[in-house]
Order: structure tokens, then C-alpha cells, then sequence
């Protein structure tokens, strides 16, 4: 179940996702957004501050923001703004809302009419669950550009491939979104390494993928839980700060 009153550790679990993005590499500096909803209806919600370096953020450095409050508007981004305020509202399982521009998701994005290939098991796991934005319409500066985004993304998808942009993952916690994230920027990888090599593809038929997609949400453990406790025990050894 959702929890939608803990504001605190709301802000230590969206800091840490920052951490491992920079890390990672799947950040653009003070480029990017991450955002939670604290509310049920999206119109509250934590945001990063505009001209905050994703190596350096920490829990209390997040924004919180009001969609129905105007003046918030001019705190964060205004990309940002448009775009997840948007979504929030408008889709109730986009919770948690990670947008990057990570090299080798954003390289298929790339890719005129590209589909994405189940190609391994971790491509697997988003069989079905992408959507494609094909018209690249510049920044999100004005909230019909939200309005149109969040129109991509139907029931059954928690992935957008932005055509000449980036990606946006969504999901109902900081640790099921940053965990599809990561995998989903390892199965990009091997995805432009094996096309890269210019040999015929070894596909995984449709049956199959459709399988192992059911078995990635039906796994027994909680893998994305465990996945996301590890990664913040790191940062409390080495980061302990991004939690202040």
C-alpha cells in the first residue's frame, strides 16, 4: 500500500535516487527531474530545486510543491513543472516519476521507428510496458506539453521513450522506479552493443518474452526493495549526508 504520510523518509528514499543516478551516469548535471506525490490526487509532490547537481542533493534540499498554488510554479524548473505536475494528476500509478537523459536508453530514442528488442532477459521485463513519443515538440514550457505526455502513457506502461529526448519511468515507490530504471539502462545497453555489431539478432520469440515479463512481476522475493535497501546502505557509509 501506498504510504502518503511520511514526508520524511519520502525525502531520504527521492535523495537517494538522485545519488545513484549520478553514479550511474544517467544524469545531466543540474539537468533532469525526479518527483514524488505526498498526496493521493498528485497536486503535492517533492521535486528537485532548479540548479542542484544530482551528485549533491539531499533530503532536505527537495522542493515541495503545489500544483493548485500558481507561486510554486516559479520555484522549480519550469520544465519540470509542466511536465510532472501534469503527470502526477493525471496518471494515479505514476507516484514516483524519474526523467533522465541516460546514454544508452536516449541513443534508441535515437533511432527512427525504433521498437524496443527482447534481446535478454532484463529487455524481458518491459515486454508490452513501453510507449513511444514519436514527435519531439522542444521543452516542456507551457502544461499542454504535460498534457500531452501523460496522454502516452496508457494503462500497462510505466516507460516512455521520448523520440530525440530521454525516458521517463514511472511506478507507486522511489525503489520499484529507480530499480526499473537501472534495468532498463542495462538491457539499452547491450541493446546498442549488439546492434552495433551489425550480425543478425538472436530475438527472444513473443511468447517467451511475454513469460519472463510475467515472471520479473511475479518474482517471490521483493526484489526492488531489497535492490533499493543495499543501495542506500551504500550511501549511508559513504553518503551519510544525503539524508540530512
Amino acid at each position: 500500500m501506498t504510504d502518503f504520510t511520511d514526508e520524511h523518509q519520502a525525502r531520504i528514499d527521492l535523495a537517494a535516487a538522485f545519488r545513484w543516478a549520478a553514479r550511474w551516469d544517467m544524469h545531466e548535471a543540474i539537468a533532469n527531474h525526479f518527483s514524488l506525490a505526498l498526496n493521493e490526487p498528485g497536486t503535492q509532490f517533492l521535486l528537485n530545486p532548479a540548479g542542484s547537481h544530482f551528485a549533491r542533493i539531499q533530503a532536505s534540499d527537495l522542493l515541495r510543491v503545489d500544483a493548485e498554488q500558481p507561486t510554486d510554479a516559479h520555484a522549480p524548473d519550469p520544465t519540470a513543472w509542466h511536465l510532472h505536475a501534469e503527470l502526477h494528476q493525471r496518471l494515479p500509478q505514476a507516484r514516483c516519476i524519474l526523467h533522465t537523459h541516460m546514454p544508452y536508453a536516449t541513443t534508441l530514442c535515437c533511432l527512427q521507428d525504433f521498437e524496443w528488442l527482447a534481446l535478454d532477459q532484463n529487455a524481458c521485463r518491459f515486454h508490452g510496458r513501453i510507449a513511444y513519443d514519436r514527435n519531439y515538440a522542444g521543452m516542456a514550457l507551457d502544461a499542454t506539453e504535460g498534457q500531452r505526455v501523460a496522454g502516452l502513457l496508457g494503462a500497462g506502461k510505466s516507460v516512455l521513450f521520448m523520440g530525440n529526448h530521454g525516458v521517463i519511468v514511472i511506478g507507486p515507490t522511489v525503489a520499484q522506479a529507480l530499480d526499473e530504471l537501472y534495468y532498463l539502462e542495462k538491457a539499452a545497453k547491450l541493446q546498442v552493443l549488439a546492434l552495433s555489431t551489425h550480425r543478425p539478432l538472436a530475438t527472444i520469440p513473443e511468447r517467451l518474452a511475454a513469460l519472463a515479463c510475467a515472471q520479473w512481476n511475479d518474482y517471490p522475493t521483493a526484489y526492488c526493495e531489497m535492490h533499493f535497501a543495499a543501495l542506500k546502505q551504500i550511501l549511508d557509509h559513504e553518503e551519510p549526508e544525503y539524508k540530512t
